[in-house]
């Protein structure tokens, strides 16, 4: 990324520092805040900060405050300026770096992989499909579009959520994962601008680079998305492709209304930018209250590609997942995708063809499920952590979760050592940002919820009152 490619105007910026820029000593407050910002994520790294005399107005301080504030972020490292160049946000140099990615663990309490066990009907599904299988043995098995039962099945899904679908319109995937570095594959080319929010599932990130994609960030704080922003990111960097968790976003468990949805549609409308839409926890709303329209509803001319899966939802074992789009576009889908497979499996399409069809009961007891395990997390958390930091999601499998202090990397590691596996915030970061954050999730029955957390309470103090350095390359 070239230097202060990216740019932040004074009005943006005083509206993410908030009532902090009037705390005393002014310029430390605004200094503070801004560092935040950049550890966060919310700020990527590289972006331009606009000049101080157009920033003191829009905060409502003198300019020798915001001087002030721009001389404590570069000698504390997030901030380089040259002169008549203006200045940018860095990170201070920690010594390291490195990729982390998310495993199970099975050899500890695992709050880190985000993954619920099988929902209730699934080996009697399985039975079904087994006898259903006579019908399909008589061919060669591939079926490089998806079984049509399948896509049927999951076309009619989105009718009941309101977004007219059929089934020529859906592509079935070998999961999620698939289906999000198929279309990296097929809408971006190498060195095209792809927008992420920061923090991020991993994965995307992954694909994108592998695509040799420039990745831009665009921050998502606890209370979700600063519309703003986000469109100005738009504006700004017109991404070739933008990489959206609208739905109980991973993993701030963020839920984006629909009015920011049509906005950020219409936006990409006008920047030519094609949006890929994660919905693979859409279904796994906790809380009661009427869910956002899915964000494809907004589109009118086929640039919203959304991704669902099973694997949440049904069971992590059934490695199905779906791309709604246009026919033209499925038809593209099935010849890119015989370079990494022909076919995802048939007794799996079979099985999920089966629970698709039990929608009602299945969202029920999921819900209900999901319910009682998050409400264990936030009560043992506020008994044992009550200075750790949260908003509790209304849906999802995650918590968020801020700490006092920016060591989620070495806790990750003596949680290890007291038997718990998490995922530090650095995971779902692009460049080593959000060491203040630590995601959880509650797909552990509460009992044992209940005994991870005061064991990470035992691991947070030891991390606190010995601190050290710690390797970044962490694989959790």
């Amino acid at each position: 990324m070239a230097v202060g490619e990216r740019r932040i105007n004074g009005h943006l910026l005083a509206k993410l520092i908030g009532a902090k820029a009037r705390e005393r000593p002014c310029y430390l407050s605004t200094a503070r805040a801004i560092s935040g910002l950049i550890l966060d994520g919310r700020i990527p790294t590289r972006t331009r900060l606009p000049a101080e005399r157009d920033l003191a107005p829009a905060l409502g301080v003198s300019r020798n405050t915001v001087t002030a504030s721009y001389a404590w972020l570069r000698e504390n490292g997030y901030l380089d300026s040259r002169q008549g160049a203006g200045s940018w946000t860095m990170l201070p140099d920690t010594g390291g770096g490195g990729a982390a990615f998310l495993v199970p663990d099975s050899e500890h309490i695992d709050l880190g992989v985000a993954a619920p066990p099988a929902i209730d009907g699934l080996q009697r599904a399985a039975e079904l499909a087994v006898q259903q299988l006579a019908a399909h043995v008589g061919g060669l098995g591939y079926t490089s579009l998806g079984l049509p039962e399948l896509r049927h099945a999951v076309a009619r899904r989105y009718v009941e959520r309101g977004l007219p679908t059929t089934p020529d319109q859906v592509f079935i995937t070998s999961g999620a994962q698939q289906g999000v570095a198929l279309l990296m594959e097929l809408l971006a080319d190498p060195g095209d601008p792809v927008l992420v929010e920061s923090p991020t599932y991993p994965h995307p990130l992954a694909a994108a680079r592998h695509r040799d994609a420039r990745l831009r960030t665009v921050g998502v704080g606890p209370q979700g998305w600063d519309p703003d922003y986000l469109l100005d990111a738009f504006r700004q960097w017109r991404p070739r492709l933008a990489y959206l968790i609208p739905d109980f976003h991973n993993p701030t468990g963020a839920l984006m209304d629909d009015d920011e949805r049509e906005a950020v549609v219409a936006e990409a409308r006008r920047s030519g930018t094609s949006l890929v839409v994660d919905e693979t926890v859409a279904e796994m709303a906790i809380d009661s209250g009427e869910q956002p329209a899915p964000m494809a509803t907004y589109d009118t001319d086929g640039r919203v590609f959304t991704v669902g899966s099973a694997a949440k939802l049904l069971w992590g074992g059934l490695r199905i997942g779906w791309i709604r789009t246009t026919p033209a576009m499925v038809a593209r889908l099935r010849s890119l995708r015989q370079r990494f497979d022909l076919s995802s499996p048939v007794v799996e399409q079979l099985i999920v063809t089966h629970l698709l069809s039990d929608m009602t009961r299945v969202r029920a007891e999921r819900s209900s499920q999901l319910r009682r395990n998050r409400d264990a997390l936030v009560r043992e958390l506020r008994e044992w952590l009550p200075d750790w930091r949260f908003t509790v999601p209304r849906g999802g499998l995650v918590l968020w979760v801020r700490l006092p202090q920016p060591v989620a990397t070495a806790l990750a590691e003596a949680a290890g050592r007291s038997g718990v596996h998490l995922a530090p915030g650095p995971v779902f970061g692009t460049e080593g940002t959000l060491e203040q954050y630590v995601r959880l999730s509650y797909t552990q029955p509460p009992e044992v919820l209940g005994d991870a957390v005061r064991r990470l309470a035992r691991a947070y103090a030891e991390t606190v009152d010995h601190p050290a350095p710690v390797a970044r390359d962490l694989y959790v």
